[in-house]
């Protein structure tokens, strides 16, 4: 399926400030550093601001890991670490993600997170787009995209990366 065309002022309109509460989900290299675990926390905090509805473990591979594989699942059982200690309930809400890079050949990786993701930016309204906050490895958003392009009308990707 071909990526829909978003006008420019459909992609202008996304980037104003929400004024109400929104829908996220929090794709994260957990254990690759210290600043997804106050992103994490500090979202499952604000339950005024935020409506955190999922939590996705994104690969990392550097001195902390063996491979991109090994760097999902570290940051999932972060994740599961960090939800213990904050006593919220991971069943249903903290997923695996993918276990290598989407890569030149734009193979998308279908997982769990993946699957999770197309779903709920589809199930909500078209006027209450759901934000991804990507802030590892956008290879999670990527696989997303390319199995459902649709949803790119459905969500707003808030991404801090590098590479």
């Amino acid at each position: 399926m071909p990526f829909p065309e978003l006008s420019d002022e459909f992609r202008i309109s996304r980037l104003r400030s929400p004024r109400r509460k929104v829908r996220l989900v929090l794709d994260t290299d957990a254990y690759n550093e210290i600043d997804d675990q106050f992103a994490l926390t500090y979202a499952l905090l604000s339950p005024e601001r935020l409506s955190l509805e999922a939590i996705y473990a994104a690969p990392f591979h550097n001195s902390r890991s063996e491979g991109p594989a090994d760097g999902m699942e570290k940051s999932y059982e972060e994740i599961l670490r960090l939800l213990a200690f904050l006593e919220h309930p991971a069943a249903g809400f903290a997923f695996r993600g993918s276990t290598d890079y989407v890569g030149a050949k734009r193979q998308p990786q279908d997982n769990e997170a993946v699957r999770d993701m197309i779903d709920k930016a589809m199930a909500g309204e078209a006027d209450e787009p759901l934000y991804v906050a990507a802030i590892g490895a956008i290879t999670n958003v990527a696989s997303a995209l390319l199995l459902a392009p649709e949803i790119s009308r459905r969500i707003v990707v808030v991404w801090l990366g590098g590479h």
